[in-house]
């Protein structure tokens, strides 16, 4: 109790330090950790110290614990909305705006908000309350951040949609790791405290199975680890003399392979703390009247996934592919090259082998790893 209160207590001081709004995120490594519960205890608590809180949007999913929490605490009713033929319910976030309290809840981080809000995505709600300068505590389950996508479907099978940019990550203040144990989890889902009866078993036989339960618990132990790890470096060691790493991740037109090669080089960059930079290198062959629209269209939104999480963006003609990655380096002071594992047939073999001979000569010149992944 004490160190949920004390924990209470230090959110209280960043948010009397800024004007733009403070922000906390409790993440969870699946549903049913405690997330909720433990914001909802946090709004009393800061309540008790005269803290103006309010409830901008909870989803007690019918759980009794959840409910009992929710009573006492001041709620700005959520703004109900017609939807093909459904009242449905979302944040307010032009009332939050307009009362403008000091703290707001807001759960569930990764929900996309109904067409006719606001904005797409809470998260950006959320984005629009700090700059406001509304300090706010929010929550997130390991599966929804988008860099660890690859991760999570190799885990469970299933390739979660809803997700949020690495970025907003990063912009908290805070991020507090919620962890049980595979065991007291299943407990508590068995025991209806999760779910709903009609829902056990297929959660059991899915997220549930403790296998999945480990191993999206490493996720999120990782997680904030390389969040606090990353504060301290920022904001305790950086003594301003430091050179930043920056990392360059090459894409091509191929969808997928661009798609898994940005997150995971996105989580490459995250972890040493550096600048992660997207190169599209744009030769004769391939100008924009010489490829489909489908493949500019899929180059498009991999441009969007990565600006998402945090990469610069470039493209650069260039008369081959190598040779522009070459003058990149140059130009931009790369240290890590990062592509995907080549397409080899026997008979590009010879001609591949020479080009990338001449990359890795150049980047070996320079002092540049190179970083091929799978």
């Amino acid at each position: 109790m004490n160190e949920r209160i004390n924990d209470a207590h230090y959110f209280l001081n960043l948010i009397q330090k800024s004007k733009r709004g403070k922000f906390k995120i409790y993440i969870g490594m699946i549903a049913g950790v405690g997330k909720t519960c433990r914001m909802l205890r946090d709004a009393k608590d800061m309540l008790k110290d005269g803290i103006d809180v309010q409830i901008g949007f909870v989803e007690t999913h019918g759980r009794v614990d959840t409910e009992k929490l929710l009573k006492g605490l001041p709620i700005i009713p959520p703004k109900k909305i017609f939807y093909k033929g459904k009242e449905l319910e979302e944040m307010d976030v032009d009332t939050i705006l307009r009362v403008h309290p000091e703290l707001v809840i807001v759960d569930e981080l990764a929900h996309t908000n109904v067409e006719g809000c606001r904005n797409e995505k809470r998260w950006q709600d959320v984005m629009e309350l700090l700059d406001a300068g509304i300090n706010v505590i929010s929550a997130v389950n390991i599966q929804h951040i988008e860099s660890l996508n690859e991760d999570v479907k190799t885990i469970v099978g299933i390739e979660v949609t809803e997700r949020i940019p690495d970025q907003v990550l990063q912009t908290a203040d805070e991020v507090v790791n919620l962890d049980l144990t595979s065991e007291e989890l299943i407990e508590r889902l068995k025991s209806g405290k999760i779910y709903k009866e009609a829902n056990i078993e297929n959660a059991l036989n899915h997220f549930f199975t403790p296998e999945h339960i480990l191993q999206l618990r490493e996720l999120a132990l990782r997680e904030v680890a390389l969040s606090v790890s990353k504060k301290v470096e920022t904001e305790v060691c950086n003594n301003g003399n430091s050179i930043q790493k920056q990392f360059l991740c090459c894409i091509g037109t191929d969808d997928v392979r661009a798609k898994q090669l940005i997150r995971k080089v996105a989580r490459l960059s995250s972890g040493d703390n550096a600048k992660f930079l997207v190169l599209y290198v744009r030769t004769p062959q391939y100008s924009n009247d010489k490829i489909s629209l489908a493949k500019q269209r899929h180059l498009i939104n991999n441009f969007i996934m990565a600006i998402d999480l945090g990469a610069e963006i470039i493209q650069y003609e260039a008369s081959d592919i190598i040779t522009g990655i070459v003058e990149v380096c140059d130009k931009y002071h790369i240290s890590s090259v990062c592509v995907g594992k080549p397409k080899l047939s026997i008979w590009s073999l010879m001609f591949s082998a020479l080009r990338y001979r001449h990359l890795f000569d150049a980047l070996s010149k320079s002092n540049i790893d190179l970083i091929i992944l799978s």
